[in-house]
């Protein structure tokens, strides 16, 4: 079982954890440019709908399996298919959520280091005045793989340095200050942007439901994006949870956290909508929205620069956050399965994980043109794996060991959500779940 002196030490340290776990640069990068690519308001409706029945039923399996199991992911759905009488077998699901973070983790690090490097641009350069300079700087970054790979290997040491000081003197210390921080640079960016932008027509946008967009693709849109950005199905959760005391509640931790991330992710459009609509900016820009579109709007505004500075501070801190959760599981892992220390195992890791990152580096740099496999570059290749193949297999594999294979006791011992919700719960997991999985996955081939 987990380590008693390497616990969360509350249950707010935990739901900070997980908080920090889920936010990432999703919900400040692809939600916003989600929502302004499938009509707004309705398509936040139909977000939620897919959180709860997909994304909280995977959370409180993964929280309960993980604290039940007491190790790594892959040991802890070990131990509990065994308590179970089922094959050992089942901790597979746990070593593709390790190999899953891992790869996801690759060149989630190089996003982590543009959003450095943009961060350094603005405190030494300030911020260029027209269209032409904005694209240049962007250009400029992804044409320059030692300046990418010296960010990247930043980004990734400060992730190492926090995971190697343990779970609660690293991870919950730095998930304690990140999570406040995020929330306060948000607030502030949202405060300006009503102030000096057009808060009346971001409102319009992210909450007023245009009906005419509630399209079947658009609800798969939701889905997946629920289902990828919070991040279930790569049992992070169940490395995380292993470390949770038998007092504290998972299913408090579960609905708080995924009410938080929502919370922060439509925080994130009230800071971004106001401005692109006030400078006539186009809301469908896609990932441009933040590294081209923004700036140019933020170089006309008054305390551009400081305010620019605000929000690559913001996307830095949920991206770091959200690193530590993916680092863990690997660390984890050496840790227990093969006795490394902490230290030890977060260096491997990170040097590892660095090392394959510098494939996504040369995907948009010198290798740009490169494309092995069916028109993809290595870099969308590896997405495509981990978003397409990946994710999903261990969200099936999750929702299938908690809905037909662990007994209704096991989940209602960890859970204590009473015989009615837990049988919901199992419903849920045998077949919502798996049909949502399922359609978020296969739309994008089909439709």
């Amino acid at each position: 079982m987990a380590d008693r002196s390497d616990q969360w030490s509350s249950r707010i340290a935990f739901i900070f954890a997980t908080v920090g776990s889920a936010v990432g640069i999703g919900s400040i990068w692809k939600f916003p440019y989600e929502v302004g690519t499938n009509g707004g308001g309705i398509f936040v409706l139909l977000y939620l709908l897919g959180l709860v029945l997909i994304v909280l039923p995977l959370l409180l399996i993964e929280m309960a399996l993980g604290r039940r199991g007491g190790g790594d992911a892959a040991l802890s759905l070990r131990r509990v298919a065994s308590e179970s009488s089922a094959s050992p077998r089942w901790s597979l699901v746990g070593v593709l959520g390790v190999l899953t973070a891992f790869l996801i983790l690759s060149f989630y690090s190089v996003i982590g280091g543009w959003i450095l490097a943009y961060l350094a641009d603005v405190a030494v350069a300030g911020l260029p005045r027209d269209v032409a300079a904005v694209r240049g700087q962007f250009d400029a970054l992804m044409g320059s793989a030692p300046r990418m790979a010296l960010f990247h290997a930043l980004f990734m040491a400060l992730a190492a340095g926090i995971v190697a000081l343990g779970v609660v003197g690293g991870i919950e210390t730095a998930c304690r200050v990140l999570m406040p921080v995020l929330i306060a640079l948000l607030l502030a960016l949202a405060v300006y942007s009503a102030i000096v932008g057009d808060l009346a027509a971001a409102l319009r946008f992210l909450f007023r439901p245009d009906w005419s967009r509630a399209t079947p693709q658009a609800a798969l849109e939701a889905l997946g994006l629920g289902f990828f950005s919070i991040g279930v199905g790569m049992a992070v959760m169940v490395t995380y949870a292993a470390h949770a005391g038998r007092d504290i509640g998972l299913p408090t931790v579960a609905v708080t956290s995924m009410i938080a991330d929502t919370a922060i992710s439509l925080l994130a459009g009230i800071a971004i909508f106001p401005i692109v609509f006030a400078h006539g900016l186009n809301p469908e820009a896609g990932p441009g929205l933040l590294f081209v579109t923004l700036p140019l709007g933020f170089a006309s505004m008054p305390l551009g620069g400081l305010m620019a500075g605000a929000f690559f501070l913001s996307l830095f801190v949920a991206a770091l956050a959200s690193a530590l959760s993916m680092l863990e599981m690997p660390v984890s892992l050496l840790c227990r399965r093969f006795g490394l220390k902490r230290p030890l195992a977060s260096a491997l890791a990170a040097l590892v994980a660095w090392s394959v990152g510098l494939l996504t580096v040369f995907s948009f740099s010198r290798g740009s043109g490169w494309q092995p496999v069916a028109g993809l570059s290595v870099y969308e290749l590896i997405d495509q794996l981990t978003s397409n193949v990946m994710l999903p297999l261990g969200g099936l594999g999750l929702a299938v060991l908690g809905g037909w294979i662990v007994p209704a006791a096991l989940i209602e011992d960890e859970l204590r959500l009473g015989a009615r919700r837990t049988a919901l719960l199992r419903w849920c997991l045998r077949y919502p779940v798996p049909l949502g999985i399922l359609a978020a996955t296969l739309a994008p081939v089909v439709m």
